[in-house]
């Protein structure tokens, strides 16, 4: 069977990340972090997901002419994903995110988006290939205009939280929001969409709604959480994948679910993300949570 096609147009960041005993409250410095580096934004770890899991993907987005491009892509690359719609931009440094990751697995993060704010409009050309994924930590406008080229399945991760116009919630064939999302652009709104829409509940799992009903329900496969950075986003790519490889929504919600969890049980973004055989064996008969 021929892989998937998935262009993934979204962010780009370097993500700088400190582990310490608990998250800072305001006006607190925590000492004895433990810091280390990994390539991050929601839109290349989702295309990074997806190809992992299996489908064929290209990355559409922008970086700076800095070192720190060549970190923030350099998994993508390694794992074949098309970064030829991944342009430099002069002026604009790559996109940063501090994060502060707790023992028990909870973070915060601030994010200097940098060379993703200027992914404009104008820096697209031409058809979207396949499904299209895009998340709102690039312009508005420019999530608009992918929309647009694409004729296929279009997946809206509407995050972080940001005003959006009713016609892309229209268009788009799976809407993926978590609890707090999903408050901001009100449940019922969402749900009027016409599409799919996944709400993620974190360690309860989520739920899978079409035309305002619950169609499907499930919860992760117990793990020991380590970091949570980046489980939203293979979510949103793995299931996204599965839905248009023909699962079934119940079990593409499984599927999505697994891989969420999988990618929980090892620090950063990107290198917790888990491979296809990984998912499946987790997903196997027998298996706890399956």
């Amino acid at each position: 069977m021929t892989a998937p096609r998935i262009t993934v147009a979204g962010s780009v960041n370097l993500d700088l990340v400190t582990r310490c005993a608990h998250l800072p409250a305001p006006g607190e410095t925590v000492l004895g972090g433990v810091f280390a580096q990994h390539p991050g934004g929601k839109g290349a770890n989702q295309a990074l997901a997806a190809r992992l899991l299996g489908a064929q993907v290209a990355l559409i987005g922008c970086v700076g002419s800095d070192s720190h491009a060549e970190a923030a892509l350099g998994l993508l690359m390694a794992a074949g994903v098309d970064l030829t719609g991944c342009a430099s931009v002069t002026g604009s440094p790559t996109g940063v995110a501090l994060i502060a990751v707790s023992e028990d697995g909870e973070n915060q993060i601030v994010v200097a988006p940098g060379a993703n704010g200027a992914f404009t409009p104008d820096r697209m050309s031409g058809p979207i290939d396949g499904a299209l994924i895009a998340q709102l930590e690039i312009p508005v406008a420019t999530v608009d205009a992918a929309v647009s080229r694409c004729e296929g399945f279009v997946t809206l991760n509407l995050a972080p939280a940001c005003d959006i116009p009713d016609c892309l919630l229209q268009r788009a064939d799976l809407i993926v929001v978590n609890e707090g999302e999903a408050e901001f652009y009100d449940p019922d709104r969402l749900k009027a969409a016409g599409g799919l829409l996944a709400i993620t509940l974190g360690s309860a799992g989520a739920i899978l709604y079409r035309d305002g009903k619950e169609v499907a329900r499930a919860v992760p496969p117990p793990v020991e959480v380590r970091d949570t950075t980046g489980a939203g986003d293979t979510f949103v790519a793995a299931l996204t994948l599965a839905l248009i490889e023909g699962q079934s929504e119940a079990d593409a919600l499984r599927f999505a679910c697994a891989a969420s969890a999988l990618s929980v049980t090892r620090a950063g973004a990107q290198p917790s993300l888990p491979q296809r055989k990984d998912v499946d064996a987790i997903l196997a008969p027998g298996k706890t949570g399956a």
